[in-house]
């Protein structure tokens, strides 16, 4: 009888019908347009700086400490949040942080103070988090065969999706303030979130079938959070494929942030920040011009690298990413003075910067399985706030030695030291984890 009863559910399982292709890249799209809807709430942040300390003379330094509260709640909170989408599904949790960020930028259009400015970031942080978390999340999941696309697709979403709407909360924030501006993007923004939200729901057990032969080497089991995280308790910490993909995020996250907040100094150093540079028909002055690729370029590395991962496998992606990263950023130091070569060097730094969002994914859930994917990769993103608390030091940096070139050779080498890394110490460590 027991037999049979095992039998019977095992065959429940195998013969659940698995999900059409139609089926997963509608999750799939669900999870980007939830991710492009929160895009704003980072990179859109810049346009109301100036506005909001126009009207209330708090210095931009003050008001910039709301963004650096959104930053550190949006990331150091994932690993919370994302037990909580692995546990309740993320229909529930992206459509109450729908809620979060409509009520984060309503507060922030009626902020009169620093201390309720700060709150609408720490609000809009915790959703955003959750949104971010709970998309990512379910990509890897429903895409077993195609995880570094499908990473990179929806971390796309958030890396490019603001280009959409940047003109129009522009042009709202010069016609009818930056408090309309905020009110009605933020309540459109979080309504949409809620309602796709609704759609999302993560795989049933055999509904998504793993690769019979996959391109990539995957694990054979789901580990827990606590599974993840044990080895870092220990002297041999340094062991740990969770150890080094968080030293190799935050070096690489670090050195392209560091690198990127230095490009409007170099261009006014050498004088080129606005004489004019023509690619491909279109002309603009030098600065502008690399600062404008930045969301294009930024946005196509994620699904870009993460295909090619899925093809070559992942330190290899790694190696030829971030040592084009590093190579670039020494390159930009030594040939800026050139317009041309210096926009065509900031993109080739925007380029190969951006696909950490989908590589470090993918290969977290390579090693440590589906079933808690949004869970462990929640805590391998903390690396980003990490990174975001060192990006100061770059300034200090530039302050103490009169010149951003120490910050450009530190960035380099740290992108550099990240490459020769994947194949020589993450590569080996992950093939004795999955062994």
């Amino acid at each position: 009888m027991e037999a049979r009863v095992t039998t019977g559910t095992s065959e429940a399982i195998s013969s659940r019908a698995t999900a059409s292709e139609a089926t997963r890249w509608g999750q799939l799209i669900f999870g980007i347009i939830c991710m492009v809807m929160i895009a704003n709430l980072q990179y859109g942040w810049t346009l109301f700086v100036n506005p909001i300390d126009q009207k209330y003379h708090w210095g931009r330094a003050a008001i910039q400490v709301a963004f650096t509260i959104f930053v550190l709640t949006e990331t150091w909170l994932v690993p919370i949040e994302g037990y909580l989408i692995d546990k309740f599904g993320p229909r529930i949790m992206i459509s109450g942080s729908g809620v979060l960020v409509a009520i984060a930028w309503v507060i922030n259009s009626l902020a009169d103070s620093l201390l309720l400015l700060y709150l609408g970031a720490a609000i809009g942080g915790i959703g955003a988090g959750v949104i971010y978390g709970g998309s990512v999340g379910n990509a890897l999941k429903w895409f077993p065969d195609r995880r570094g696309l499908a990473a990179g697709l929806t971390a796309a979403g958030f890396g490019a999706g603001s280009a959409l709407t940047v003109i129009p909360i522009a042009n709202m924030i010069q016609s009818s303030g930056y408090e309309t501006a905020f009110l009605w993007f933020g309540l459109g923004q979080g309504i949409i979130v809620v309602l796709v939200a609704l759609l999302l729901r993560a795989p049933q057990p055999g509904e998504v079938a793993a690769p019979a032969a996959p391109a990539v080497q995957q694990t054979r089991r789901d580990y827990t959070p606590s599974e993840v995280l044990a080895p870092l308790a220990t002297w041999e910490f340094y062991k740990s494929p969770f150890f080094i993909m968080y030293l190799m995020f935050v070096m690489v996250g670090t050195g392209g942030l560091m690198a990127t907040a230095q490009l409007a100094p170099i261009a006014r150093d050498f004088k080129i920040d606005v004489v004019p540079v023509a690619i491909l028909g279109l002309t603009l002055p030098a600065l502008q011009f690399a600062l404008s690729i930045d969301r294009v370029l930024n946005g196509l590395t994620r699904p870009f690298f993460g295909w090619v991962s899925d093809q070559i496998g992942r330190e290899n992606t790694m190696f030829i990413a971030f040592m084009l990263e590093g190579i670039g950023i020494y390159a930009l130091l030594h040939f800026a003075n050139d317009p041309l070569l210096f926009v065509i060097l900031s993109g080739v730094v925007f380029f190969a910067w951006g696909e950490i969002y989908s590589l470090f994914p993918a290969t977290c859930t390579d090693i440590y399985g589906r079933t808690f994917a949004t869970t462990n990769y929640g805590m391998l993103y903390t690396a980003k706030g990490t990174a975001s608390l060192l990006v100061p030091l770059g300034n200090v940096l530039t302050s103490w030695t009169g010149s951003w070139t120490a910050v450009f050779v530190i960035a380099a080498i740290l992108n550099i030291i990240a490459a020769v890394m994947a194949p020589l110490v993450l590569r080996p460590m992950r093939q004795r984890a999955m062994a």
